[in-house]
């Protein structure tokens, strides 16, 4: 099956036309991950020589170098060094979702160039690590994945633009409007709920927690500089009600009012030193070498029509799900559990629960 893969590049060019090797970056990151220039070098595939070469080019380029090494005791990145790869990261943390939605439509429209028009199975679903592992695993099935917000999912559902939605719960009730947004939404009559996963959300903060934080308390200390997750997304929602519920003004908290729309894109911003903390999954803290406080798990869900659940589409869809290889994958992933991945239950034994 012939696919196309979407990723983001940019890149610095001075007045005469000199244009950043992205190569570089892949360079840094090793660097950054083995403090080693010999075996960075080893990691991207090149030789030593050329690894040298290439980060004298740039550093000529910049008049600032972007690896500190010293005898015995390996290399390091500058603080240039540390700024081009956060910022390489960043990039492709922020966009990555939209690149992959864009990335399943050409790839739609491909497959039924080359082999025909098949049926197609629609998810509309709020961006995560787990559900991002479903096109992969989707060999035998038409699958159209669309990111949005949680509300936006079910929204299209309502009105017949997908055939599936994705959205997250906390599996503990919490206050506020995200709960009555979703029952608005749900309809008990005609919908059904396939259980996908649990997901561990809570504070990303640097690995040495260097501001000794320790629970949503700390997010109001004048020293501390928070990163947000957008207005319309779940992980927002989940955050707000936990610090409603806290009795915590979000007005107290600096940095609330900024704005990442991933959670590697939050993790990201940690990592590049230019917020303290942030809210969002485990897995993204990991990503980043972050450090984690626990603080809420959620249900990630899918929401279809009930007569839906025999379409051979959507079976293969939960039959994906069920696989064994799908579950280990999704339990590689840390703070993610698939122990009721593909079961079907009404709308209100969910909120009952």
């Amino acid at each position: 099956m012939k696919k196309i893969q979407i990723t983001p590049a940019w890149s610095f060019t001075d007045e005469a036309g000199n244009r950043l090797d992205p190569q570089l970056f892949g360079l840094l990151n090793a660097v950054h991950q083995s403090g080693k220039l010999t075996v960075a070098a080893a990691d991207v595939g090149i030789s030593y020589r050329h690894a040298w070469n290439l980060l004298n080019k740039w550093a000529d380029f910049f008049g600032v170098a972007l690896v500190d090494m010293q005898k015995g005791r390996g290399a390091w990145l500058s603080p240039l060094g540390e700024k081009l790869l956060w910022a390489e990261q960043r990039v492709a943390a922020r966009l990555g979702p939209q690149l992959e939605s864009l990335g399943s439509e050409l790839n739609l429209e491909i497959q039924q160039l080359l082999e025909g028009v098949k049926p197609v199975l629609r998810l509309y679903a709020s961006h995560g690590y787990a559900v991002a592992l479903l096109p992969r695993f989707a060999a035998d099935l038409q699958l159209d994945l669309q990111y949005c917000s949680p509300q936006e999912a079910l929204a299209a559902l309502n009105r017949g633009a997908c055939d599936v939605a994705g959205f997250h719960v906390p599996t503990a009730a919490i206050s506020g409007p995200l709960m009555k947004n979703y029952r608005r939404l749900l309809k008990p009559r005609s919908h059904r709920i396939i259980r996908f996963i649990t997901r561990c959300q809570g504070l990303m903060i640097k690995p040495d927690n260097p501001r000794g934080i320790e629970g949503l308390n700390d997010l109001l200390r004048t020293d501390v500089r928070f990163i947000n997750r957008q207005r319309d997304s779940g992980t927002r929602a989940l955050l707000d009600g936990l610090l409603r519920d806290a009795g915590l003004s979000v007005r107290k908290i600096k940095g609330y009012e900024l704005e990442e729309y991933t959670h590697s894109a939050v993790a990201a911003y940690i990592a590049a030193g230019m917020a303290d903390v942030g809210f969002g999954v485990e897995a993204a803290a990991r990503q980043f070498g972050l450090g984690f406080v626990p603080l809420a798990t959620e249900h990630y869900l899918m929401v279809c029509h009930k007569q839906s659940l025999n379409d051979p589409k959507l079976q293969r869809l939960i039959g994906l799900m069920e696989s064994e290889a799908f579950r280990q994958a999704v339990s590689a992933l840390p703070g993610y559990s698939p122990s009721r991945c593909g079961e079907i239950c009404a709308i209100d034994e969910l909120f009952d629960a």
